[in-house]
């Protein structure tokens, strides 16, 4: 064996060390936790959950790692509504395992915890709660309370599986075209009713409006007429007489002769 091969022997030596302890544990990454498993002794151990960082454990034995974040995904659904129509639901759901049965849920579903039983969950829910609402409601009017009604039951359901679904919303929902129409149609004629309500609205008010002005001006009228007298007419009459008598423009007065006649008088100038 030359000198290099001896000088190299330490470092190969190093290498299958390092390779061999690498193997002897598990790397836990952040916003993850882990189940251990034992091979040849109890299985999954339980009542214990492993934090982040490395974890040293004899190869033969195993480490289920697990995301506690909170994750989501996005399911595609086709649904039957109330009247049999046809509905697509674009949905979004946020879960999370619950941090400390992360051992239970290990031995009874496993890591493919979403496939097994969330998503399988969301389905038949969605199927159940869309099916009590006609098409127009899952579309426009009742969305929230349908997305809801989904998440309460599937909380109940997810519950004794040891996973918590944190929200669903409903993105987007589909309806076959000729539903869609007829919709759009539905809503159209109830805002040309609501758009005629105002106006039959705002004519009533202003009806009304002329109805009081009109009222007001009768009721002056009537008080101005009470007002004017024969005898006021003559005493207004006399005092213009005298103002004009009073002036020093030359003029001629003609009085009535009649007992209402009033004096007629003609500027001479």
């Amino acid at each position: 064996m030359t000198r290099n091969q001896l000088m190299l022997m330490p470092l190969l030596l190093i290498l299958i060390l390092v390779s061999g302890l690498t193997g002897c544990g598990t790397q836990i990454p952040s916003g993850h936790s882990g189940v251990f498993y034992y091979k040849f002794g109890s299985g999954t151990e339980m009542g214990k959950i492993y934090s982040e960082g490395f974890n040293w454990h004899f190869p033969w034995n195993n480490m289920f790692v697990y995301k506690v974040q909170m994750d989501e995904q996005r399911e595609d659904l086709h649904v039957l509504s109330s009247d049999g129509a046809s509905i697509g639901l674009e949905m979004t759901v946020w879960f999370r395992p619950i941090y400390n049965k992360l051992d239970s849920l290990q031995v009874i579903i496993g890591p493919n915890y979403y496939n097994v039983a969330v998503a399988p969950g969301l389905r038949g829910v969605a199927r159940s709660v869309v099916g009590k609402f006609k098409p127009e409601e899952v579309y426009s009017t009742r969305r929230e309370e349908i997305a809801g009604e989904i998440l309460l039951e599937m909380q109940n359901l997810m519950k004794d599986k040891f996973i918590l679904v944190e929200n669903i919303i409903i993105r987007n929902v589909v309806l076959p075209p000729m539903v869609s129409e007829a919709i759009n149609a539905k809503l159209e004629a109830a805002q040309e009713a609501e758009k005629m309500q105002f106006v039959l609205l705002k004519e009533t008010q202003e009806a009304e409006r002329k109805r009081i002005e009109a009222k007001g001006i009768a009721d002056f009228q009537k008080i101005v007429a009470s007002g004017v007298t024969p005898s006021l007419l003559t005493w207004k009459g006399i005092e213009a007489t005298q103002k004009l008598a009073e002036s020093p423009n030359t003029k001629v007065i003609i009085i009535g002769n009649s007992k209402d006649g009033l004096p007629v008088i003609l500027d001479t100038k």
